[in-house]
């Protein structure tokens, strides 16, 4: 038996709850029947935004909820299984994902699951008061609780987030790419990648992430260990129950090379149930051999630093995938460019 989340038909759709949030009202009903699996295959591609969000909205109400959390960030909750992910996704990112949904809705269909997934509709690194309230929520009315097993996912801001706000799930398992660390300039001066965020408070409510993850039963970090600031955030992560796992030569494009190589959900399924090893990492990473974008970047890394007889090679492998006549032409090129250089 679990709990299923349904939205309060005595509260306003956007009225205040008795907390003062704005908002829908979540109650619990306890219920032995099986929850079907939401049907979420909608396509939202298209969609001007007001009638994106309206649409989410839709899907919120028929399968969950969807709770607007002030101007800035929203939530949907689609109830299925008894295994819950978390995510932490932006606007402009779901918008230019296939259908123009949440990354979550994919294990939804896939597997069943449960999803909540927090949006933040502007580049806010989901710092904020009513997100905090809205997580503060969830953990009074032991919503997490409610779940087998509970899985928190997020790339870069949206990895923070997971990170931070994992703590509020004791137990959960936690999915971060490229997640910072803080931004807070006392800690993190060196990153100068975001400077318009230097005054948002990363020090109080969820803040720091490598001692929110604490509280996790495992936490795996994703990140390039030859992307500098990227590498040093991930380093920050040093608790006993953090694994980090390595994507060499990838830079910020992880979550794209991942979703190429079709092992975003499997890595998912790994981490939910705590086997996300490097060596179980290693076996799906290996696939990147086959995908042209990433022989391409790693071509021209070795190109700049004049490593031609390895780029020759990679050349020779590239030859074998779908973009055989690029690599030929290229071997071609660097083989001219030799007998050039020997004349």
């Amino acid at each position: 038996m679990r709990t299923r989340h349904v939205a309060d038909p005595a509260c306003p759709k956007f009225g205040p709850d008795v907390r003062g949030n704005m908002g829908v009202s979540v109650v619990s009903e306890k219920t032995t029947m099986p929850v079907p699996i939401p049907d979420v295959s909608v396509d939202l591609s298209d969609l001007p935004i007001n009638e994106w969000f309206n649409a989410l909205d839709h899907l919120g109400e028929e399968h969950g909820y969807f709770e607007p959390l002030g101007d800035d960030h929203s939530a949907i909750m689609i109830d299925a299984g008894p295994k819950l992910l978390v995510t932490f996704e932006t606007v402009d990112s779901i918008r230019k994902r296939r259908g123009a949904k949440p990354r979550s809705f994919d294990m939804v269909t896939r597997n069943g699951w449960s999803v909540l997934t927090v949006i933040a509709h502007r580049a806010t690194w989901f710092r904020n008061e009513r997100v905090y309230r809205f997580i503060d929520r969830q953990t009074d009315d032991g919503f997490f609780e409610d779940f087998d097993q509970v899985l928190f996912y997020g790339e870069h801001a949206g990895g923070y987030a997971a990170a931070a706000y994992s703590v509020a799930a004791p137990g959960a398992r936690v999915l971060a790419l490229r997640p910072v660390a803080t931004l807070d300039p006392d800690v993190a001066r060196w990153d100068r990648r975001y400077m318009n965020m230097r005054t948002t408070d990363f020090t109080t409510r969820y803040g720091y992430g490598p001692d929110m993850v604490e509280a996790s039963r495992d936490t795996y970090i994703v990140a390039d260990p030859t992307a500098t600031a990227d590498a040093v955030h991930s380093a920050l992560y040093r608790r006993p129950n953090v694994t980090r796992l390595s994507t060499p030569y990838v830079g910020p494009r992880i979550e794209q090379f991942c979703d190429a190589l079709d092992i975003t959900p499997k890595m998912m399924e790994a981490a939910i149930e705590g086997r996300l090893t490097p060596s179980v990492f290693g076996q799906m990473w290996r696939a990147r051999r086959q995908l042209p974008p990433y022989l391409r970047s790693l071509l021209k890394r070795l190109e700049n630093a004049g490593r031609n007889d390895l780029a020759l090679r990679l050349c020779a492998h590239g030859m074998s995938t779908r973009e055989a006549d690029m690599f030929a032409a290229k071997r071609d090129a660097l083989l001219s460019l030799q007998g050039t250089a020997a004349e």
